[in-house]
Order: C-alpha cells, then sequence, then structure tokens
C-alpha cells in the first residue's frame, strides 16, 4: 500500500497547503481547508490580507491548486468561497 492510499483525501490537502502557507503568512494571509466534498471539489477560505489581495485568483490556481492535485489526484477541482 502506498502512502497515498494509507492517508486520506483531507489529509493530503491539509499538508499540501501547509506547504503553501509560509508564502501566504509572510505577506499577512492564510488559508482554511473548509471541505473536501464526496465528488472531489475542495473548498477554501481565505484569510487575512488574501481575502482583499487582488492576486489571491492566480494564488488559488498556479499555487494552492497545483499543490493540491500534485498531493491529492482524484480532487476535481479547488473553489475559494467567502464564509463557512
Amino acid at each position: 500500500m502506498t502512502d497515498t492510499q494509507k492517508t486520506t483525501v483531507r489529509d493530503r490537502v491539509e499538508r499540501a497547503l501547509a506547504s503553501c502557507r509560509p508564502y501566504l503568512q509572510a505577506d499577512g494571509g492564510d488559508v482554511e481547508l473548509l471541505r473536501v466534498t464526496d465528488d472531489g471539489i475542495v473548498e477554501l477560505m481565505f484569510q487575512g490580507t488574501c481575502v482583499v489581495c487582488p492576486m489571491s485568483r492566480m494564488t488559488l490556481r498556479a499555487g494552492l491548486e497545483r499543490a493540491i492535485l500534485k498531493a491529492a489526484p482524484e480532487v476535481r477541482r479547488v473553489e475559494s468561497v467567502s464564509s463557512k
């Protein structure tokens, strides 16, 4: 059994986010994993300065989504939501 099979999708998404957090936090921002749906959609909520940053869409796609898809290839899509 590989490491990917041993851990849950949520655990792997959390680890991917943890690897990205120092970059977000360096600029006063952060991200919270709200949920991973049964159909493979990851819902994230930006926090701090990321909420108002004009680059947050690029951060979502080029940074967070890329890291998440590498860690959990079964994820279909990553979305940013504005509230829980």
